[in-house]
């Protein structure tokens, strides 16, 4: 009977064990790593930074599963998937945040489990992890407003410019709106300024019809906005609104429509950020800290390790030496019949 005692007792211990080595998680032998993007109004989440990921990762690792969830831009329904993950025994979290700064009690969770995180794209802020993997944003900011002052000044023209930031949430764009000021104020007059909610489109189209409405037509000689979505909707906007010749806009994300519209001088310049090396540098980085690796990296933001890419300017004369050369697009996908001529005069056939 004391030797009974003595083995349900040693029973008793081992549960907890049990239940921690995966009864809601499947294969406790298999390695996940989960990866959470925001939205998908911007097409480089779906398009390329997602198959990218799972590429790099499955190359690295063909054991490995990614877990893969998109939010649509809202925050309870990213921090439902992200505890979803870790319910399912999630190895590493890859986290673009919808809200950076709500984000911080996720990164929690995953440190009360002993899971490390790697903040994609977007800083998390309030709270430590792992590693940070984006672009020198408020680099990315200043290569877009030196662009636009450039395309006004050799026009010739004076008058006011709208700008048209990124969502408040998106500390990016906090970081995008300083390169810009950074390029712009003292050089030109900022007529409107308006932050966007959720990069939306639509609403950069209203805001444009705004400040058109409240500036006057002939007064706007130029439009910084923050990515390329946000500008075809400015474009739109200015459309409707009758301009014979668009002025100036800049934009971000080198999405195939701003492509065309560069070509067609409806677009100035579009912001190309190498998200194949974003994508598979954070798929490296994850994969590392599955197998409880820790690589070093060039530089930190603020006490967070981090992988800082540089943005590339990409107007109708670098289109070939950037986003063909590299393969983010072919010339077949650009040079669409609509935009054939453009594409001749451009040299891309």
């Amino acid at each position: 009977m004391h030797r009974l005692r003595h083995a349900l007792a040693a029973l008793l211990l081992l549960l907890p064990l049990a239940a921690c080595g995966g009864t809601d998680s499947g294969d406790s032998d298999k390695t996940t790593i989960a990866l959470f993007l925001p939205e998908s109004k911007t097409t480089r989440y779906e398009a390329f930074d997602k198959p990218l990921f799972e590429a790099k990762v499955k190359k690295l690792c063909p054991d490995c599963e990614v877990l893969y969830s998109n939010a649509d831009q809202d925050a309870a329904k990213q921090q439902s998937q992200v505890e979803s993950a870790l319910t399912q025994g999630a190895d590493v979290l890859v986290l673009d945040a919808v809200d950076a700064a709500a984000a911080a009690p996720l990164v929690n969770q995953a440190k009360q489990r002993n899971v490390p995180v790697i903040a994609y794209d977007r800083l998390i802020s309030g709270i430590s992890y792992e590693y940070y993997v984006s672009f020198d944003n408020v680099r990315v900011g200043e290569v877009q407003g030196k662009a636009l002052l450039d395309e006004v000044t050799r026009r010739g023209k004076t008058g006011k410019v709208v700008m048209l930031n990124g969502s408040p949430t998106d500390p990016s764009s906090a970081d995008y709106k300083k390169g810009a000021h950074q390029a712009l104020d003292g050089k030109i007059d900022i007529g409107r300024e308006y932050d966007t909610p959720d990069w939306s489109p639509d609403k950069a189209q209203q805001e444009m019809e705004e400040a058109v409405t409240s500036l006057g037509r002939d007064s706007i000689v130029g439009v910084y906005s923050a990515n390329d979505g946000m500008a075809s909707g400015a474009v739109a906007a200015m459309k409707r609104a009758g301009y014979p010749t668009l002025p100036p806009i800049t934009g971000q994300d080198a999405e195939l429509a701003a492509v065309q519209r560069i070509l067609t001088g409806e677009q100035t310049m579009t912001v190309y950020l190498d998200i194949r090396a974003q994508a598979e540098k954070s798929a490296e980085l994850a994969v590392a800290l599955a197998k409880h690796e820790k690589p070093s990296t060039p530089t930190k933001v603020g006490d967070i390790p981090a992988f800082l890419l540089d943005p590339i300017a990409v107007d109708k004369d670098s289109i070939k030496d950037t986003i063909v050369k590299d393969g983010f697009y072919t010339v077949d996908q650009i040079c669409t019949p609509e935009v054939a001529a453009a594409c001749a005069e451009a040299g891309l056939k």
